[in-house]
């Protein structure tokens, strides 16, 4: 199936909204490597798309050339229906500041507490009180689940799942309407991972979040993804809710769903 008919059917297949991210024809390479090749994605609005590949195929690289972190070599890349390419310095801003970011290690500043972190953004976009500030910082640790006092702590001094979280506390701290996720399980226990996953879930229902999640926890894809993405070769070879990547006759797809590790997951269910 071409790459636009697949788009097409798994846009009517998961019925939520408009696309709020249309990634067309997007070539990304470094030296004499075409990591994506023509790829083509859109995201809808208010749905959580999670975004599988092999290991090192660019799941990740997707990710940070719609942010702007990667170059690309062709393509467009539009966000909430403006051509990013087209935007000048403000304009690129103002979007800037509708999409939060949680990057796979939590990429918190090591030298400032976790309020700190997360008034960073606000500092850098807003002008408020520091009052105001301490207010939304507190009211985003307690969103995630953390104690206030988290807030005083530095990156060091957390766990693994703490800092998950006040990453993610950071990524809410401007209230965006976009969520991207670069395995946000990763690196957690399969309880802490699943406390994790149903906080995403609570958080997209509760403020009305579009959640780009690129994972490979087979739990997450069940459980808290509406429709999947998955990534061969450079380009999109299939996506839609679970039931399409099940049914699926590629290879790498049928060894991902249902392969040893993916047979364990459904035999916990």
């Amino acid at each position: 199936m071409a790459n636009g008919e697949t788009m097409e059917q798994g846009n009517e297949e998961a019925g939520v909204g408009e696309p709020l991210i249309s990634v067309r024809d997007l070539v990304v390479g470094f030296g004499d490597r075409v990591i994506l090749d023509h790829l083509s994605l859109d995201i809808l609005r208010g749905e959580i798309l999670g975004f599988v590949g092999t290991s090192g195929g660019g799941k990740s690289v997707l990710t940070r050339t719609i942010l702007g972190l990667v170059p690309k070599r062709s393509g467009t890349v539009e966000v909430f229906g403006q051509d990013l390419d087209t935007l000048n310095e403000a304009q690129r801003s103002a979007v800037e500041r509708r999409w939060g970011v949680l990057f796979q290690q939590g990429a918190l500043f090591s030298s400032l507490t976790v309020k700190q972190n997360i008034q960073f953004p606000l500092r850098e976009n807003l002008k408020l009180s520091q009052k105001l500030m301490d207010d939304i910082a507190y009211a985003k640790i307690e969103m995630v689940g953390l104690k206030c006092e988290a807030g005083e702590k530095l990156p060091s001094e957390l766990s693994g799942g703490m800092i998950k979280r006040a990453s993610l506390a950071r990524a809410l701290a401007l209230d965006p309407e976009i969520l991207f996720l670069d395995e946000p399980t990763s690196g957690l226990d399969p309880i802490g991972a699943g406390d994790f996953d149903e906080l995403i879930r609570t958080l997209q229902q509760t403020l009305g979040l579009t959640v780009f999640m690129v994972t490979h926890d087979l739990d997450s894809l069940h459980t808290v993804c509406d429709r999947i993405a998955a990534l061969a070769d450079g380009k999109v070879i299939a996506q839609g809710p679970i039931e399409t990547m099940m049914a699926s006759t590629h290879p790498w797809l049928r060894a991902y769903f249902h392969g040893a590790r993916a047979r364990a997951v459904r035999s916990e269910r």
